[in-house]
């Protein structure tokens, strides 16, 4: 199949939609597929920059950054994306987390007859929620539009899902994320790095992800007053210097990839997350295949990645006191803490990018059918 992947983002963008785009452009390929993937261009890089590796050509339209949060590119109206995907001859168009980009790819797809998965990975609602205070409704019709376009939505969680079906928009079916469980292991588990981050054998207690206002990260405020916890943060964001005040005592590492961030998993005692619009959440899954006990909010992806009380803890959303206490009784139970990092562990060895790939392929064929069928 000839696949055209329109991204809101793509590396060397760190964040869950980017990450997607490229496991799907690399399976795809493995799979002997022709992916092209067309994307906001990125200020300052090149499709040959190191943390791009890029698994097929990309066509980058152009994008200007978000006002406030520079490390967000939104794209710009242009030809070049209607212009790619027939030029690339598409028998499919994937549209992931569309919104700005997405929208148009929808539109091109339409003109151009073509079947279009939609893909929801962002909830933007939640976003308006916490950016503007109001625009929920906004973001629900605009999603309502792309989505209700589209031959099919794949959902990422049961949450999702029915969030998206309770708005009005029909033909979703569930598609979970993939996990690199070769990379995400236990075994890296680096001792050297535990004693730079916790001189005194504290506990490590971290939080991998996007330093924004949605995450809610200053939530670990009360993780921070807590004795022999070491609070450390990984990530960057416009949140950054006011959680540095926010958190006293945390080591802020900054952004990390690859090896050295599994590295960082598998070193941490607890993995606590503390984002409640999470449509997935990656991060905890990379801290289950990690072997780490997780505290995450009971919202969302969590509530199907997290078996509470046997691979980790849900918390109430939003509760500074619930996430604090969580924290606290794993912090005195390592028997605990280390069943659950096994149970983790175990319940996502099965989840490989390639499974999940394997996953999507079989819906683009199915919708494929189901149009030759209308056809005919």
């Amino acid at each position: 199949m000839r696949v055209v992947i329109v991204t809101e983002s793509f590396p060397p963008d760190v964040n869950g939609v980017a990450h997607c785009a490229q496991q799907t452009a690399r399976h795809l390929v493995r799979r002997g597929h022709d992916p092209l993937v067309v994307a906001p261009a990125v200020a300052g890089a090149t499709d040959t920059h190191p943390d791009i590796d890029a698994p097929c050509p990309v066509a980058r339209v152009p994008s200007l950054p978000l006002p406030g949060y520079p490390q967000v590119r939104v794209a710009l109206p242009s030809r070049r994306l209607a212009a790619a995907i027939a030029a690339h001859r598409a028998d499919v168009v994937h549209l992931a987390s569309p919104f700005v980009l997405g929208v148009r790819g929808m539109a091109a797809a339409t003109r151009l007859g073509l079947p279009a998965v939609a893909v929801y990975q962002t909830d933007l609602a939640g976003y308006a929620r916490t950016y503007m205070g109001a625009g929920e409704g906004a973001a629900w019709r605009r999603l309502r539009a792309v989505h209700g376009a589209a031959d099919r939505t794949l959902a990422p969680s049961t949450a999702a899902a029915r969030d998206l079906e309770t708005h009005g928009i029909g033909r979703v079916r569930l598609w979970r994320r993939g996990v690199d469980t070769v990379r995400f292991r236990p075994d890296l588990r680096d001792h050297t790095l535990r004693r730079e981050l916790a001189p005194d054998g504290e506990l490590v207690v971290g939080y991998i992800g996007r330093l924004a206002p949605e995450k809610r990260v200053e939530l670990l405020s009360g993780v921070c007053g807590l004795p022999g916890i070491r609070v450390v943060v990984v990530g960057d964001g416009p949140s950054e210097p006011a959680l540095r005040a926010d958190l006293p005592g945390a080591r802020f590492l900054g952004r990390r990839t690859g090896d050295d961030l599994a590295r960082i998993f598998a070193s941490l005692d607890v993995f606590a997350h503390t984002g409640p619009y999470e449509t997935f959440c990656q991060t905890v899954q990379e801290a289950m295949a990690s072997g780490v006990p997780v505290v995450a909010p009971a919202a969302g992806g969590p509530l199907d990645l997290v078996d509470h009380r046997r691979t980790g803890l849900l918390v109430p959303p939003d509760d500074t006191t619930a996430l604090r206490d969580a924290v606290a009784s794993l912090a005195e139970a390592p028997a605990l803490r280390a069943a659950y990092g096994r149970a983790g562990r175990a319940a996502v060895e099965g989840r490989t990018w390639e499974a999940v790939g394997d996953e999507l392929i079989g819906h683009y064929l199915e919708v494929l059918r189901e149009r030759t069928a209308v056809a005919a």
